[in-house]
């Protein structure tokens, strides 16, 4: 039985260039394993492989949302699954690459289903967390008090989605969260790695790799984004670098104070994968360097 190869890392890690090796070496196929990477709209910000650094071997899941529709880890599941199937009965190994954490688990340990919630909910709810986060979290200690002992107050994301699931079904988001789905990918029937190499080294590629979006492309594709009018609570306009050349474009922020804004916050974004790592891809070969997990591939 085929064992699809999942690869977990930080941003500027080195990932992609890693699965196409992977991919000639060992004749497998790459699926998207990143939140952002899925949209169209952003092939630059989010650091999409470019068809040369493809190499000629099969992509899936790649460029192929609307940033008009909010992507969610259930359909990601839906359609990696079916990637998954595809590729393996070809003979071919699928080779699962990206940054983001919420993916791998949803893939490897399973995903709490929770229903659609309707716009005006989302939006009511929206309104309250941005008028008084204090007031909402109190109401989510009312609703949900074992979400709320989880939530920080200033976490107006995470009161926002316990607090509209509540609303639309009635439901604690806590209750939701008893009866998980079964992972896609079953324990001992896939193989998983981390690449973090040393946090200054993938700084500093940040910081390179960040300018030279600036200079090729980037503001090209935030300035089209904007002219669509669209909802600036989408993910796709959540992306890195996204908000801060907005503000750049509605002359509320200098060119340069826009740059550091975006590379500080990836900065942070990498942080935050580096810890899901290490607290979270508990069972995961760890690696620092490419050529380890290549060595463990070929032999």
């Amino acid at each position: 039985m085929i064992q699809p190869i999942l690869i977990l890392g930080p941003t500027a890690s080195g990932k992609s260039k890693l699965a196409v090796q992977i991919a000639r070496e060992i004749g497998g196929e790459i699926i998207n394993m990143d939140s952002m990477q899925v949209y169209k709209d952003i092939p630059i910000l989010s650091a999409r492989p470019t068809p040369s650094e493809m190499g000629g071997i099969a992509h899936h899941l790649f460029g192929h949302i609307d940033a008009a529709h909010a992507y969610s880890t259930g359909e990601y599941l839906l359609e990696a699954k079916a990637a998954i199937d595809e590729i393996s009965a070809r003979g071919k190994t699928p080779i699962l690459v990206g940054g983001t954490g919420l993916y791998a688990h949803a893939l490897t340990q399973g995903m709490v289903e929770t229903p659609p919630v309707p716009a005006q909910i989302r939006a009511a709810t929206r309104k309250l967390v941005e008028t008084d986060r204090r007031a909402a979290h109190n109401k989510l200690l009312e609703v949900d008090p074992d979400a709320a002992a989880r939530i920080e107050v200033k976490d107006a994301i995470r009161i926002s989605r316990a607090l509209e699931v509540y609303e639309a079904t009635g439901k604690s988001l806590s209750d939701w969260h008893k009866n998980p789905q079964p992972p896609i990918l079953a324990q001992g029937a896939w193989r998983g790695f981390t690449l973090a190499p040393p946090r200054e080294i993938v700084y500093a590629k940040i910081e390179a790799r960040f300018r030279a979006m600036a200079e090729n492309g980037a503001l090209a594709e935030v300035h089209a984004l904007l002219a669509r009018n669209l909802d600036q609570g989408l993910p796709a306009l959540k992306a890195l670098g996204v908000p801060s050349f907005i503000q750049y474009m509605k002359f509320e922020i200098s060119l340069d104070e826009a740059i550091g804004r975006s590379i500080t916050e990836t900065r942070q974004y990498a942080k935050r994968q580096y810890s899901w790592i290490n607290n979270r891809a508990v069972d995961w070969e760890k690696h620092e360097l490419p050529v380890g997990i290549l060595r463990q591939i070929s032999h």
